[in-house]
């Protein structure tokens, strides 16, 4: 018999669920398009295979979590977050692998946190563990991300390229809240 006709329906996730999966989903396709940013402008060989690498892997989490909302659950400001992505990944570029590294550090560390938060709620409720899951695999694979640019960065992040992180990391926030909101 087809699969499709024996699978059970995925049950109705509440509404703080669905709102971060919407960010999530906002934040995978920001990621994707940050290491297209980077493959567009950078032309130093190791930071293409850094990035190359990182895009793998944010393409298979978009994937992942485009599985777990409909098309109508997913923010309505997608192309924005490809926008805002391209040039979080292009800009940091034209500066060199430092400000790309640091960059990705930035963004990486703000969504270590965001998946954390998330994960505890869902152990703490003890509801849907196949997502915490899913959640978890991709933290892990985002720490990772974290940690090699946290460990290629061999600069003193000057006042500039910190101001830089800093804008990355509020802009984090204020995306997951408007990526919740829709």
């Amino acid at each position: 018999m087809n699969s499709f006709f024996t699978s059970k329906p995925k049950p109705e996730l509440p509404v703080w669920l669905q709102q971060d999966m919407r960010s999530n989903h906002a934040g995978e396709t920001g990621a994707v398009f940050i290491y297209r940013g980077v493959l567009a402008v950078s032309r130093d060989v190791q930071v293409r295979a850094f990035a190359q690498t990182h895009l793998e892997t944010e393409e298979k989490h978009l994937a992942l979590i485009s599985r777990e909302l409909s098309v109508s659950q997913r923010s309505v400001f997608l192309p924005l977050w490809k926008l805002a992505g391209y040039l979080t990944g292009a800009i940091p570029s034209l500066f060199g692998s430092n400000a790309v590294y640091a960059t990705v550090d930035a963004v990486e560390t703000f969504v270590d946190q965001h998946y954390l938060e998330q994960i505890e709620r869902l152990q703490q409720e003890d509801i849907f563990p196949e997502l915490r899951g899913l959640l978890e695999r991709c933290r892990e694979e985002e720490i990772i991300h974290r940690d090699e640019a946290r460990n290629a960065d061999r600069s003193d992040r000057n006042a500039l390229l910190l101001a830089w992180c800093w804008l990355i990391s509020a802009g984090s926030r204020a995306a997951v809240n408007l990526a919740r909101w829709r």
